[in-house]
Formats: structure tokens, sequence, C-alpha cells
């Protein structure tokens, strides 16, 4: 009797109690509606905060969708070593519900090999069919 092989299983994707974003909510009344296509983001802040959650809990569906086409990369394959342990917001401009365009700078804290680490970007996001996506990193120049 021949034994199958099975298909390697995708990464488990975890559903916090708390939002990851920051802010003190839970993870299935913020983020997580965004998540599942029961909310959409009305800024770009709230964008902002909604990818980063997706990349804590795994959505990698997610960020594809909330991304700009004419950016978007095929697709988009998450370290399974990060562990995302904090966001801060550290400005933004425009970006509210009467702006089509807008920033926000944010410093992302991790996890990874048992070290701590930080990424800081300054992203652009810009409306697409009326919603709010992220469309690339600003380089200082």
């Amino acid at each position: 009797m021949s034994r199958r092989k099975r298909a390697p299983r995708p990464p488990r994707r975890t559903t916090p109690t708390t939002c990851p974003c920051g802010l003190p909510a839970a993870y299935d009344d913020c983020c997580g509606r965004l998540h599942r296509g029961q909310a959409r983001a009305a800024t770009a802040e709230q964008l902002m905060r909604s990818r980063y959650s997706a990349f804590a809990v795994g959505d990698e569906a997610y960020l594809l969708r909330s991304w700009h086409p004419d950016t978007r990369p095929p697709r988009v394959v998450l370290e399974t070593g990060t562990r995302w342990t904090g966001l801060e917001i550290l400005g933004t401009t425009d970006g509210t519900a009467f702006h089509s365009t807008g920033t926000v700078e944010f410093r992302a804290h991790y996890a990874e090999g048992g070290r701590a680490g930080e990424m800081h970007e300054n992203s652009r996001f810009s409306r697409h069919d009326g919603d709010w996506v992220y469309l690339d990193a600003l380089t200082s120049g």
C-alpha cells in the first residue's frame, strides 16, 4: 500500500483578541472587519493600520487587495519566523475622507530569530475605485 504525500499546508492564520494595530479595540471589531470585507478604510491611516495587522495575522490576500494595482506584486509571501510586536504612527499628511492621496509615516516593531527589530517607512496611499490603497514607500533623498 503506497502512502500519499500531503501537500504542505499554508501557515495557520492567528486571530488575536486585541487588535495588533495598536488601537484599544478587539481585532474582530477593528482591523478584522476590514480584513473580512465588512468595512472599508475611511482614511489612509486606517488602511495603514489594517495592513500592519494583516502582516501580524498572516493575511496575504488582504495585503494584495489593499495594494494599488499599478504597484502590486504578483504575490506576497510572509516570513513565518517574523512576529510583529507593535506599531507607532509618527505622522500623516492628508489621507482623510476629503483627500485622494495621503502619506503615513510609521515605525513597525518585530521580533525575528529572538532579536528585536524595527522598520521605519513613510508610505504613500491613494484612492483607487473609491477605496484607499497602498501605493508605495517614499524614499528620502
